[in-house]
C-alpha cells in the first residue's frame, strides 16, 4: 500500500465543528482552493511579463472573487452529489480527496443549508464581479459568465457535464479562464499570453479530477455518471491520465519552442517527475484505487509546482 494511505484525516462531524463560521468555511473545501490561487498568479505574471502596470486593488479583488466562485462550485457540487446519491453510495472514497466534503452525509450541514451557502457564494462573486467589470471592461463579463456557467453546469441538471463525459474538458476550460480573466483585469483586453501560460497548468488540474474518479467509480456508476473513468475499464481508463499529462507538458514545450513563452519557462518542466510518479502509481493501482492517495497528492503538487514555476519564469524573464 502506498505511503500515507493509512493516515487519512478524520471525516467532519457535528461535534468537531460546533463553530458555525468554521463549519461553513470548511464546507468550501479550502485546501482545494490553492489551485485557484495559482491560476490567478499565472494571469498576473502574464500581464507583468508583457509590461502591463499591475493594479494591486483589482488584483486582490479578482483573486477573492475567483476564490468565492470556486468555493461556490465546490459546495454546489456537494449538494447535487448528495441529491443524486453519489456521495452516500461512495464507500470506496479516499477522504479528503474524493467522495465530497461529507458535510451532508455526516450531518454537519443539511442539504438546504448547503444549497443556500452555494447560492450566497455565487451571489457574492457576481456582486463583486459587477464592480470589477466596471473597472476592467465589458469583455470580463463573458469570461466571468463562462467560468460560472461551466462551474454550474458541471454538476447541475439538466446539463450535468461530468455525468456526460465532458467533465475533464470543463475543468480544463474553467481553470484556463482563471489566468485569462486575471490578465484581462490588468490589461483591460484579451490576450493570448495567459492562454499559453495556463495551458499546461489547466490540463494538470484536469488530471486531478481524472485520477479522483477512480476511487469514486463504483458510486458514480450507481448514480448514472458516465464520465470516461466510468465508461472504460480501469485498466483502459488509466492511460487517459498519461495522455493528459503528456499533452500538458508537450503543449508547454511547443509554446516555448515557438517563442510564445520565454525560454525560462522550461523550468516548469521540473513538475514532470511528480506527474510521472502519479502516473506510475495509477498504472499500478487502477484496479485497487484504495492505494491511490500518494498518486493523488503527487497530482496536486504537480499542478501547483508547474503553475508556480511558470509564473516565476514569466516574472523574472521580464528583467
Amino acid at each position: 500500500m502506498d505511503a500515507g494511505s493509512n493516515s487519512a484525516p478524520r471525516e467532519p462531524s457535528p461535534g468537531q465543528l460546533r463553530n458555525p463560521l468554521k463549519r461553513y468555511l470548511l464546507a468550501t473545501r479550502p485546501a482545494f482552493l490553492s489551485v485557484t490561487l495559482i491560476g490567478c498568479l499565472l494571469g498576473l505574471a502574464s500581464a507583468w511579463h508583457d509590461r502591463i502596470p499591475l493594479q494591486p486593488g483589482t488584483a486582490v479583488l479578482g483573486l477573492l472573487l475567483a476564490l468565492l466562485a470556486h468555493a461556490g462550485i465546490n459546495v454546489c457540487n456537494d449538494y447535487y452529489d448528495a441529491l443524486n446519491g453519489t456521495d452516500a453510495a461512495n464507500t470506496g472514497r479516499l477522504f479528503p480527496f474524493t467522495g465530497g466534503s461529507r458535510f451532508i452525509q455526516n450531518g454537519v450541514l443539511t442539504p438546504g443549508q448547503t444549497l443556500h451557502w452555494a447560492l450566497c457564494l455565487f451571489l457574492l462573486a457576481i456582486a463583486g464581479g459587477s464592480w470589477l467589470l466596471l473597472q476592467s471592461g465589458s469583455g470580463l463579463l463573458w469570461i466571468g459568465l463562462a467560468g460560472l456557467g461551466i462551474g454550474w453546469a458541471y454538476s447541475v441538471p439538466p446539463l450535468r457535464l461530468n455525468s456526460r463525459g465532458w467533465g475533464e474538458l470543463s475543468v480544463a476550460a474553467g481553470f484556463l479562464l482563471l489566468p485569462v480573466g486575471m490578465d484581462f483585469v490588468q490589461r483591460h483586453q484579451f490576450a493570448w499570453s495567459p492562454v499559453y501560460a495556463g495551458t499546461g497548468f489547466s490540463l494538470l488540474v484536469c488530471n486531478l479530477l481524472y485520477i479522483n474518479q477512480f476511487p469514486d467509480r463504483s458510486a458514480d456508476l450507481q448514480a448514472g455518471k458516465r464520465h470516461w473513468v466510468a465508461r472504460l475499464a480501469p485498466r483502459q481508463a488509466r492511460w487517459g491520465y498519461v495522455l493528459i499529462a503528456i499533452v500538458a507538458y508537450l503543449l508547454s514545450t511547443i509554446w516555448i519552442a515557438t517563442g510564445r513563452l520565454p525560454a525560462a519557462a522550461l523550468v516548469s518542466l521540473l513538475a514532470l517527475p511528480l506527474s510521472a510518479q502519479a502516473a506510475s502509481g495509477l498504472l499500478r493501482h487502477a484496479d485497487t484505487p484504495a492505494n491511490l492517495a500518494a498518486s493523488i497528492r503527487a497530482t496536486i503538487l504537480a499542478a501547483i509546482l508547474q503553475g508556480m514555476l511558470m509564473s516565476s519564469s514569466l516574472i523574472f524573464s521580464r528583467f
